[in-house]
């Protein structure tokens, strides 16, 4: 019932000649919306727009550009698109430790999922795993002093860390000898 909503939303706002802003909060929306439901291609396309909408309309250092940037990464990752979420992160990342600072949670998010694009990615090499690890090691540290050891934030990037560190560990180990 939801989806309907929103993209009868919309429909509306685009109907009635809305503003750019109120066109944008709409998409923003129903991308979560589709989201939710499993609609993962959906979602990605809709925050796309999103996010480049929001470059169109107050450039790249405002901070719900960031944030659109990094629903749009979040997607992209979900998806497995790892080049395309590693190519937008490194893109944006820089803009969002300098404008937002490196305790804020929109780069926090960002950089978590530039590592978790690094250590998923079949193609990892060994550098790529060691920075994953590097990354989240720093932003886990970060997030516990920010939003403490319970929050969501810390507790997923805790996570993937222990993950990410045993596809490093898995990558280092020695081949064992096949048996005669």
């Amino acid at each position: 019932d939801a989806m309907a909503v929103r993209e009868a939303e919309l429909a509306i706002h685009r109907r009635v000649d809305a503003s750019e802003e109120a066109i944008l909060v709409t998409q923003s929306n129903l991308a979560s919306t589709y989201a939710c439901l499993g609609r993962f291609e959906h979602a990605s396309r809709m925050q796309r727009f999103v996010y480049s909408g929001r470059l169109k309309l107050i450039g790249e250092e405002h901070e719900e550009t960031l944030i659109a940037a990094s629903n749009y990464a979040n997607s992209l990752v979900r998806l497995e698109r790892f080049k395309e979420a590693k190519s937008l992160l490194r893109k944006t990342m820089p803009v969002a430790r300098r404008v937002l600072g490196e305790s804020d949670s929109t780069t926090l998010r960002m950089r978590w999922n530039y590592a978790v694009a690094l250590y998923r990615d079949p193609d990892a090499s060994l550098d790529d795993l060691h920075k994953a690890v590097t990354t989240l090691e720093e932003i886990q540290r970060t997030a516990r002093r920010v939003f403490g050891g319970q929050h969501p934030t810390t507790t997923g990037i805790e996570g993937d860390l222990q993950t990410a560190r045993a596809a490093l560990r898995a990558r280092e180990a020695p081949p064992t000898p096949p048996e005669s």
